[in-house]
């Protein structure tokens, strides 16, 4: 039995190679930043903390995805997907968006596009042309949903509601679209029984993938003012409890529901804490190694 749906295991499978996600930024920005819904963003966000050196707002989108495909073109006969991943990349025009996915799919072995975006960001004009897409494309539209809490959703200034992203999530589904979530861990207020329950809300959404990660703190963040004056009201824990909560939240988690990440790795000079000094395929041994000593795998208490 395996001890977890991998995701990436996934669409090697369905696509017979290797699969790399080049990381596009189109110069994006939230509602929650320009001022529609709020001001200053997410109050964990710094984009700049999960942005390639090579994905710049500055290049347009084919020169980012060339240098992407050029940085990673040591693997032989992989194929690539554009990952729209800075900010909320439906947040635009659709005639800017098809300009951008047009010229991207251009390029050779681009099979596809994943989109991460939010879940109040998306409306049935947009989600009918990813529709039209994926009838020759791989689409996947990736919701930051973030926690499964309105009152932690407020709190992070996140600008949404969790019905919002029900709403998304469903609607992207039923026109046979991938669609993904995803989930921090260890946001302000929460607790372990908090992460449960999102196990427990999230099995009830018609998700194909889902991507964990640690709460991390980063400079130039709100929530690195609220950790340096004590407000910031975390749950901290070492790699290796964090790596035991995972375990519980998969064993919750429905079979059907791929991972495609658990843990997110943050520049060593923007981040403050946590600070575990593991890559992303070291800790996944770890947590492998843990799953195997526990007789543990994804699904072990989920209640259908």
């Amino acid at each position: 039995m395996e001890l977890y749906n991998n995701y990436n295991q996934h669409l090697r499978d369905i696509f017979g190679a290797r699969i790399q996600k080049i990381s596009i930024n189109a110069g994006f920005t939230c509602p929650n930043r320009d001022g529609t819904k709020g001001v200053g963003g997410c109050t964990f966000c710094n984009n700049v903390s999960f942005s390639p050196e090579y994905c710049l707002p500055t290049k347009d989108v084919v020169t980012q995805m060339k240098e992407g495909i050029d940085f990673f073109s040591r693997y032989q006969g992989q194929k690539y997907l554009a990952y729209f991943q800075s900010f909320t990349n439906t947040y635009s025009s659709l005639s800017t968006l098809k300009k951008y996915y047009e010229s991207i799919f251009e390029l050779d072995n681009v099979i596809g596009i994943v989109v991460a975006t939010r879940p109040d960001c998306v409306d049935s004009y947009l989600l009918d042309y990813y529709q039209d897409i994926a009838k020759e494309k791989y689409v996947m539209i990736e919701y930051g949903i973030e926690s499964t809490s309105d009152v932690t959703l407020q709190r992070i200034n996140r600008g949404h509601t969790y019905s919002d992203s029900i709403r998304a999530v469903e609607e992207t589904h039923k026109r046979g679209i991938n669609v993904g979530a995803h989930l921090i861990l260890g946001l302000p207020g929460e607790r372990e029984t908090d992460f449960i329950s999102h196990a427990k809300k999230i099995n009830e959404l018609p998700l194909d993938m889902l991507k964990l990660h640690q709460l991390q703190i980063v400079k130039g963040t709100v929530l690195e003012k609220q950790w340096q004056n004590g407000s910031a009201d975390l749950m901290t824990f070492t790699m290796n409890e964090y790596i035991d909560l995972c375990i519980r939240f998969l064993e919750q988690l429905k079979p059907t529901i791929g991972i495609e990440r658990f843990i997110s790795q943050s520049p060593k000079d923007l981040l403050i804490y946590p600070d575990w000094g593991v890559k992303n395929f070291e800790f996944i041994a770890k947590l492998q190694k843990r799953m195997v000593e526990l007789n543990a795998f994804q699904s072990r208490l989920y209640v259908h």
